[in-house]
């Protein structure tokens, strides 16, 4: 691959030794968690890994103290299987440690498993970590609670479409479930946003739904920030403005078919970001809906999670390498 003149974020391992690893999990997300753990336990051993330290989440804690138990416990690999809310819960408990963190796809979003190319494939998640692929990537960190995200933080329509789609639609025809969630606040009215961008530029707009993304990779593959990497120090940040069922459907044209100038969406980086609106708002991290509020102020902290990948190098899109995965998997 050539390179870009620019630091890759990359850490390599050929032959992996055997490591220590933990497995985070949300046993609501998993359907038959003895199988889970059969499957995992396998695919690890047949390698000559040890049995992984398994640690199950609760309503209380969805992921980041399990994921900080598993750092004190000396894993050196957090599996993390759940949910959205499961997978950014371990983010924040992982972020800054050093600890690598593999996704396992389960539950019914699964963003950063997306992302990935991994959605779906627990064998091929195993077989990524066995691979020995990591890529340190930046993370996002909101300012009020210190949660962190490693795709996106959005504020207005897109969690408005989280909130509008039920587990059990989800559960029943997956993603696409999200456009019915969708077309029930289409038509809603666009919110009044004062955007800074890195303390000093200031965007006042109408806009639907302001996006702050790390990585580009949307639900069902679509990928709507073209330029997004995960590891370049930048959030891109999207301000979608359509208001009518003709502009939402020419942006989607637009995104679906990677046109370089979207209609209805203005783009632009920085690392620390601030979006007010005139009143409390729907908002999301990485697909998992957090409390409404007025203000999303979220900085990037570059660098901060290990992340097992299909394939190390530096590539804007980390499902990079996931069909040969799957395949060896």
């Amino acid at each position: 691959m050539e390179d870009s003149g620019q630091p890759h974020a990359v850490l390599r391992a050929a032959v992996p030794r055997p490591v220590r690893t933990a497995v985070v999990v949300n046993p609501v997300k998993v359907a038959d968690l003895d199988e889970h753990k059969r499957l995992i336990g396998e695919g690890l051993a047949i390698a000559g890994w040890p049995e992984p330290l398994w640690l199950e989440t609760t309503p209380q804690d969805p992921g980041r103290g399990q994921a900080r138990a598993a750092v004190a416990a000396g894993a050196e690999v957090v599996f993390v299987s759940g949910g959205d809310g499961t997978v950014r819960a371990a983010i924040t408990g992982l972020a800054g440690t050093g600890v690598a963190m593999a996704v396992l796809p389960s539950g019914t979003g699964n963003l950063l498993a997306a992302n990935l190319g991994l959605e779906g494939h627990v064998a091929a998640a195993v077989q990524v970590v066995l691979d020995g692929g990591r890529r340190l990537i930046d993370v996002g960190e909101v300012d009020e609670t210190g949660d962190c995200f490693a795709v996106m933080a959005g504020m207005g329509f897109d969690a408005q479409m989280l909130a509008g789609t039920s587990e059990r639609a989800k559960k029943r025809i997956g993603w696409i479930a999200y456009l019915f969630g969708a077309a029930r606040h289409i038509r809603d009215r666009p919110m009044r946003v004062r955007i800074r961008l890195d303390g000093n530029r200031v965007l006042d707009r109408r806009a639907r739904t302001v996006l702050i993304g790390n990585v580009g990779r949307l639900q069902g593959g679509v990928r709507l920030l073209a330029d997004a990497e995960p590891d370049d120090g930048q959030f891109n940040v999207a301000v979608v403005t359509a208001r009518s069922l003709g502009q939402w459907v020419v942006l989607g044209l637009g995104v679906l078919y990677r046109w370089r100038r979207v209609p209805r969406m203005e783009l632009y980086t920085a690392s620390e970001v601030e979006i007010r609106s005139n009143r409390a708002q729907p908002r999301q991290l990485d697909g998992d809906l957090i409390a409404p509020a007025e203000v999303l102020r979220v900085r990037l902290r570059p660098k901060a999670l290990v992340l097992c990948v299909p394939r190390p190098e530096r590539a804007r899109d980390l499902a990079e390498g996931a069909d040969r995965v799957r395949e060896k998997a």
